[in-house]
């Protein structure tokens, strides 16, 4: 039993989620979207909204906050969008404790990534953006890029999104390999927060 894991990654308003749309539908004639979003204001309402009017009626949504594992999608194609805002509400729900956050996401995505299926995961590289003015946001900004190096890690294909065009930044691993890759520049217990 082994997933397929593609890992796209960017700034935001770089193309992540259209590429992973367009990516899943050409995998599979009835993709799963799987949603994380909790909705905290208009703004998100309407960003919600504008993405589900950009999906056909081939698209199933699943909407799942945090517990992702309790989850089954064997043999499917499954977009995952996205682990900022996953990651936004197990930090929130942890009283913005980083460590305890960034234990329960690992945890929670080894399980969640052990089963057969096909996931598209999109994230955001908060570090690549404005410096967060508190310490609230820049401890978020540490925990979103050490998951994001935890999630590269175990990917089999890592593509960085930059004004709309996807750059495969990552070697992939073998369709059917699930162990994560030895190489030094994915190594995450270097990431220390």
């Amino acid at each position: 039993m082994a997933s397929h894991i593609t890992f796209i990654t960017g700034g935001q308003r770089s193309g992540k989620s259209s590429h992973a749309q367009q990516l899943a539908e050409e995998q599979s004639s009835e993709p799963i979207y799987l949603a994380t979003s909790r909705i905290w204001d208009e703004d998100f309402r309407q960003r919600i909204e504008r993405h589900q009017n950009d999906r056909g009626n081939q698209w199933t949504t699943i909407e799942e906050e945090k517990q992702l594992s309790k989850l089954r999608f064997e043999g499917q194609t499954v977009l995952l969008d996205c682990i900022t805002l996953w990651l936004t509400n197990i930090y929130y729900d942890n009283n913005n404790d980083v460590e305890k956050s960034l234990q329960e996401a690992k945890t929670e995505w080894d399980a969640f990534i052990a089963q057969d299926f096909k996931l598209i995961v999109v994230s955001n590289e908060l570090g690549m953006g404005v410096h967060p003015e508190n310490e609230i946001a820049r401890k978020f900004t540490d925990l979103q890029g050490c998951m994001n190096q935890y999630i590269a890690k175990k990917a089999n294909e890592v593509v960085l999104m930059v004004s709309g065009i996807p750059v495969k930044i990552g070697p992939s691993l073998p369709v059917g390999i699930s162990s994560p890759r030895k190489e030094k520049h994915f190594d995450d217990t270097r990431c220390k927060i």
